[in-house]
């Protein structure tokens, strides 16, 4: 299949380009402003499918949105006119085609180019008004606001709020994409594509939450897609040098500890590097949940149920990938019994809160007791 994208190094152009160049079996031609008139020409003469995306919205004057928009349409269905093909066109327009400014009209004049083109020959056309889309490789202080916001704040740049309690409503490119794809299928007609309506105040802080998470380690809730998104998106703009992450290592006798990553929708990890024959915990929790997943090295975890003297071990190695639970209610411990020291990431069910610590300090093992393990 061949597919001709116009404005293929655009924002939507470059994140559609990219699926279609990984689809199997599909040869995408590109079409972007170094390109002529001839150049469009032959790609029209081979597209089973065009998808129409370039466009102008920030020209020099005004009469460049009636040339880029509705000119450019007006010239892809000539050439097919001469060349007698009717391949499936889907077409980005915009919101702001129902309303009267330069770029909406121009925009408007597009589409109506392109239906009676459909309506003189038959061909297949589905014309998609976008609106306020975001996502990766999308230009920042443009004309995106989530764009800017990104770029701006992930490079430590201040943003400016005209009004907090404005509505927007946001679209993603990969959605954008999704439904463009589902094109090829047929039959065409156009796909709804998921929206998410919020504030400007509201993007700019999850946005803000996103920069903070460098240091207070607090992921937002990845169970609403939104967030997945636009947490995509702000990482996309995250300079090279800022991409390493230095986490705060607490350092004592027995090794190193660090925090990982917190959600007071899931927990939090950490991470400790143990010494040989140094044992870690001896305490029990109320209400906290844990695992224990050993990923380097050799040890032995322990526990009991504080009402109980049965002691219950596990031996456990990296290369073995087994993780052990621990109950709320049994004090246990770790003990590095490798030669080397020992690695462990840990889950918690809840974030540590030093208020109130749920950390209840109780040996696993009376002092005379030998460790045995199963």
């Amino acid at each position: 299949m061949n597919v001709l994208v116009t404005g293929a190094r655009g924002f939507i152009g470059r994140n559609l380009t990219a699926r279609l160049q990984a689809r199997e079996g599909c040869a995408v031609i590109p079409f972007d402003l170094d390109n002529s008139l001839d150049d469009l020409r032959v790609g029209l003469e081979a597209a089973d499918t065009v998808y129409h995306l370039a466009g102008v919205n920030r020209p020099d004057t005004a009469d460049e949105f009636e040339i880029g928009n509705a000119g450019l349409t007006r010239d892809i269905c000539g050439i097919l006119r001469e060349l007698g093909r009717t391949p499936v066109i889907v077409m980005s327009s915009s919101v702001q085609a129902a309303l009267e400014n330069p770029y909406g009209v121009s925009k408007r004049h597009a589409e109506d180019v392109l239906r009676v083109f459909a309506a003189q020959t038959g061909a297949q056309v589905c014309i998609y008004r976008l609106k306020n889309v975001f996502g990766k490789w999308c230009r920042p202080n443009y004309n995106s606001v989530v764009a800017t916001f990104c770029h701006n704040i992930a490079n430590d740049l201040p943003i400016q709020i005209s009004d907090p309690k404005r509505e927007m409503e946001l679209v993603s490119v990969d959605d954008v994409v999704d439904a463009f794809l589902a094109e090829l299928r047929g039959p065409i007609g156009g796909r709804d594509i998921p929206s998410s309506s919020l504030t400007l105040g509201d993007l700019a802080g999850r946005i803000q939450s996103f920069h903070d998470m460098r240091t207070n380690l607090l992921t937002p809730d990845f169970a609403v897609r939104f967030n997945q998104q636009l947490y995509a998106t702000y990482l996309s703009y995250v300079p090279d040098e800022a991409r390493r992450q230095q986490l705060a290592i607490k350092s004592d006798q027995r090794g190193g500890l660090a925090e990982f990553i917190k959600s007071n929708h899931f927990g939090q990890i950490f991470i400790s590097r143990t010494k040989p024959g140094i044992t870690r915990g001896n305490h029990y929790h109320h209400t906290k949940a844990e695992k224990f997943f050993v990923v380097e090295g050799e040890g032995i975890i322990r526990m009991r149920h504080i009402e109980s003297s049965d002691v219950v071990a596990y031996r456990v190695r990296g290369e073995a990938f087994q993780v052990i639970d621990i109950p709320p209610g049994y004090t246990h411990s770790i003990e590095n019994v490798g030669a080397g020291e020992m690695v462990t990431l840990f889950w918690a069910s809840e974030i540590f809160n030093p208020d109130r610590p749920d950390t209840c300090f109780l040996p696993v093992l009376a002092p005379t007791e030998s460790p045995v393990a199963a």
